[in-house]
């Protein structure tokens, strides 16, 4: 006998106590929980999320601005993450309405914006995130947003994809930095990432994420952060430099590329067997 949409929404209950991955991961951050999250960037692989599940990662982000796997591959990988239980945040390539569309409907759950610049960037992709009556997005059911279940009740699927969607700005520019206080106090902005590659690139000591330069204007983001009571995150080199971060109130960080990981693993041992044959 076929089973219900409810029976399967029942069932998605005991992944996701608070409803979802998205609330799941706000109320973590609310409760003042520091989250990890692992990065991909090339190999969108349902197997790797489940690596990254047992290996203890709070969260998957998607290096979507910069990498080049086909949406089929990243549909794939996302839905073994939410299975995993592992909400999925995204970059957006752009700031446009069918690219924000397609990346919640495969079910990620976070948008993240590059570039984050005003507050009107903020209000935009808000908009597009947003079903009625708070934004303009489109009403479309029975995706990976919803689990491929056809809700048993329309209004309470919207209300839910409201409260599921999560607005991440990406404070990385010169303008943003100067915007910083407009965009971190704008209605609606769930979490805040500072990124330090590209904020060495604008104070103009790339690569050097720990210089005075590059860390004073991240941290007034921070203390915008603390201010608008809004969870700052950021990415770093050392556990050293996170646990200052985590000290002055960090609550979440984008880690390592899979690709880093592999190089770095296949090198130590690599380099275990060179020790033995060259003692």
């Amino acid at each position: 006998m076929p089973k219900s949409p409810a029976d399967a929404e029942a069932r998605l209950k005991t992944l996701y106590p608070e409803g979802g991955p998205g609330r799941q991961l706000k109320t973590r951050l609310k409760a003042g929980e520091v989250l990890v999250g692992g990065t991909i960037g090339e190999y969108a692989r349902p197997s790797l999320m489940k690596l990254y599940q047992q290996a203890g990662y709070d969260f998957v982000y998607i290096e979507f601005e910069h990498v080049y796997f086909g949406l089929d591959a990243l549909a794939d990988a996302v839905l073994a993450a939410r299975d995993n239980g592992l909400p999925v945040i995204a970059k957006t390539p752009q700031l446009e309405r069918a690219e924000v569309a397609k990346l919640l409907e495969c079910g990620i759950v976070g948008i993240q914006l590059p570039r984050t610049e005003s507050r009107q960037d903020v209000e935009t992709l808000k908009d597009y995130i947003k079903l009625y009556p708070t934004g303009s997005r489109a009403s479309a059911t029975g995706y990976g947003s919803s689990d491929y279940i056809k809700p048993s009740d329309r209004q309470k699927w919207i209300a839910a994809q409201n409260e599921e969607t999560t607005l991440v700005v990406h404070i990385e520019t010169r303008t943003g930095y100067a915007n910083a206080e407009e965009i971190v106090s704008t209605p609606g902005v769930d979490m805040v990432y500072a990124g330090p590659g590209d904020t060495s690139l604008e104070f103009g000591h790339p690569g050097d994420w720990t210089h005075p330069d590059v860390l004073g204007p991240m941290q007034k983001v921070l203390a915008l952060c603390k201010k608008y009571n809004v969870p700052f995150g950021t990415s770093v080199r050392s556990m050293e430099s996170a646990e200052n971060w985590i000290k002055d109130g960090a609550q979440f960080f984008e880690e390592a590329l899979e690709l880093a990981l592999i190089l770095k693993g296949a090198t130590d041992i690599v380099d275990s067997y060179r020790k033995i044959i060259g003692s």
